[in-house]
């Protein structure tokens, strides 16, 4: 089989060193940073460049690129693709991008599936691009609901042979509230969190807390950004409700209300406690 992949930053570079490492399919890749190719090459995570013409043997096509620049290259490309080819996306944001996808396919009549690998770094780039990356990871998948089973089931199949732990559908809007929370929120959090002045005075005075609520604040402002405001309603949403939380937080120090920070701590232990239970996974 083989996949194309149009961005070799830290998630298309990766991707294509989980197909190369874990499968035989032949890999094409293109990037407008000549270096991020010939390093993908050299490392054995990409076979050659793909060119347009190259697009129409491409049977998974995989485009690993920021949210806004996503759709404007894939509108470029897309007479050119193949019409037995499935087309997936990396974005953090599944909405717009579907329903633009989805417009472009039936026009040109070629598949789109969006999609979402759930693994990152607190760097990015093609130089941090790493083939093990995604290994155990889960891979996000909000097919439209007119997709054909068996075409669904072999994209399915295809990411577990990369090398990712599961595969999970959802449809867009299922996707981006549940992101929101997951994600998006945790790196508002974070980089709000090191804002504070005194985060400079840390060293020698912190441990795992401090360690484990910065760390997504190393973050890609000119991507995170983008998925901020196009997730803005949900988003919104999660801290809005953050700020309550916090509000009742303070509240209850500022009265000294012991009963209800107690109250506050154990509930929160007891919902951490059943998140983390094992249990049945929907895929």
């Amino acid at each position: 089989m083989t996949v194309g992949i149009v961005g070799l930053g830290i998630i298309g570079g990766s991707m294509a060193g989980a197909i190369k490492k874990n499968t035989a399919h032949c890999v094409l890749a293109r990037d407008i940073n000549p270096e991020a190719l010939e390093r993908d090459v050299l490392l054995g995570y990409v076979d050659g460049p793909l060119t347009d013409e190259k697009l129409q043997e491409c049977d998974i096509l995989i485009l690993a690129l920021y949210p806004k620049i996503c759709m404007q290259v894939l509108e470029q490309m897309a007479p050119a693709i193949g019409s037995h080819t499935v087309v997936v996306d990396c974005s953090g944001i599944k909405r717009n991008i579907c329903r633009q996808g989805k417009e472009l396919s039936e026009k040109y009549g070629w598949t789109f599936v969006g999609g979402h690998p759930m693994a990152g770094k607190e760097v990015w780039g093609y130089q941090a691009a790493n083939a093990n990356l995604f290994s155990g990871a889960s891979m996000i998948l909000t097919p439209d609901g007119g997709i054909d089973i068996e075409v669904l089931f072999n994209i399915k199949k295809f990411f577990l042979e990369a090398g990712f732990g599961t595969v999970t559908i959802r449809t867009p809007e299922d996707h981006d509230r549940i992101i929101a929370y997951t994600s998006q929120l945790a790196h508002v959090l974070s980089s709000s969190y090191v804002m504070s002045p005194t985060a400079k005075e840390h060293r020698g005075l912190s441990a795992g807390s401090f360690r484990d609520m910065t760390r997504v604040a190393v973050i890609n402002g000119q991507m995170w950004s983008d998925i901020f405001i196009e997730n803005k309603d949900n988003l919104i949403s999660e801290i809005d409700r953050l700020i309550h939380d916090l509000t009742e937080y303070r509240d209850a120090i500022v009265n000294e209300d012991r009963a209800t920070l107690v109250e506050m701590m154990n509930r929160s232990t007891e919902i951490k406690k059943e998140i983390s239970k094992p249990g049945p996974r929907r895929n």
